[in-house]
C-alpha cells in the first residue's frame, strides 16, 4: 500500500495535469471559433509572435503579430467554412502543446469542397496558452 504523502504527491500532479489540459481544451474550442468566424485576431490571441506555415507566408523565421493577423485574414477571406473539428489536444511535454483541426470548406463563388488540417502549436506562458506556431496541410 502507498502511503498517504505519495497518493496526495500523485494526486496533486494528475491535477495540474488535468487543470493544464483543460486550459488547452479551451484554447482549442477558442481556436476553433476564431477560424469559424474568420477571426483571425482572436486565433491569435496575446501571442507576440508567430510562425505561419501557410501559403502566403514565409515559415523561415517568426511573425509579428499584426502582420501574422493581416496574412491569416488574407488567406481565410476567399473561404466559405463547411465544418471544422478538433482532431487532437495534445501537451507534449510541460508547457508546450499541440491542436489538429480539421477543416473543410470552399473557395468562394465555386462548390468544389476542399479539406485542410490545421496544426497549431501552443505555449504556456502566464497560465494561457498562447499560439506560437500555425501550419497547414492538405
Amino acid at each position: 500500500m502507498k502511503s498517504w504523502p505519495g497518493l496526495v504527491l500523485l494526486a496533486v500532479a494528475l491535477s495540474s495535469r488535468l487543470a493544464a489540459q483543460a486550459t488547452l481544451s479551451a484554447a482549442a474550442d477558442r481556436a476553433k471559433q476564431a477560424w469559424s468566424a474568420h477571426d483571425p485576431e482572436g486565433l491569435v490571441g496575446k501571442s507576440s509572435s508567430i510562425v505561419l506555415q501557410i501559403p502566403g507566408a514565409d515559415p523561415s523565421s517568426p511573425l509579428g503579430r499584426a502582420q501574422a493577423i493581416e496574412l491569416l485574414r488574407r488567406y481565410m477571406r476567399p473561404a466559405e467554412e463547411r465544418g471544422l473539428d478538433i482532431a487532437t489536444i495534445r501537451e507534449v511535454e510541460a508547457g508546450k502543446g499541440f491542436v489538429e483541426l480539421t477543416r473543410r470548406y470552399v473557395v468562394a463563388g465555386t462548390s468544389e469542397l476542399r479539406r485542410e488540417t490545421l496544426f497549431l502549436g501552443y505555449r504556456l506562458q502566464s497560465d494561457e496558452w498562447r499560439l506560437v506556431e500555425l501550419r497547414n496541410a492538405p
